[in-house]
């Protein structure tokens, strides 16, 4: 009897090429959904449906700034918003003060 495989591929998300929308930030010391602690310190994010631990770069397309985040919550909750970013990773896209932003991402491991 031979037996067949079926191989699918799936091309890695990054190859999709960026995705874009508005991000938010968030700075709770509460646990994420991958139950570590939030660290509003550490260069994290909250995304729907990328691994915990995938990278992730966010482009601020308005000032330039990017930066590199590891995803490690679920979220965003926010209708219309495509990723949670933590304090500083908001600072380093200097959206701080505006509380959301435009931004890109491309997934980059």
């Amino acid at each position: 009897m031979a037996v067949t495989a079926i191989v699918t591929i799936v091309p890695p998300a990054s190859a999709a090429g960026p995705s874009c929308g508005r991000a938010s930030w968030y700075a709770l010391t509460s646990r994420t959904a991958s139950g570590e602690r939030m660290d509003p310190s550490k260069l994290t994010a909250a995304h729907p449906r990328l691994r915990f631990g995938t990278k992730v770069e966010v482009h601020n397309p308005r000032n330039g700034k990017s930066v590199i985040v590891r995803i490690n919550d679920r979220g965003p909750f926010v209708k219309g918003r495509i990723i949670d970013v933590s304090k500083a990773a908001a600072g380093r896209l200097g959206m701080i003060n505006a509380g959301v932003a435009k931004v890109c991402y491309n997934v980059v491991s």
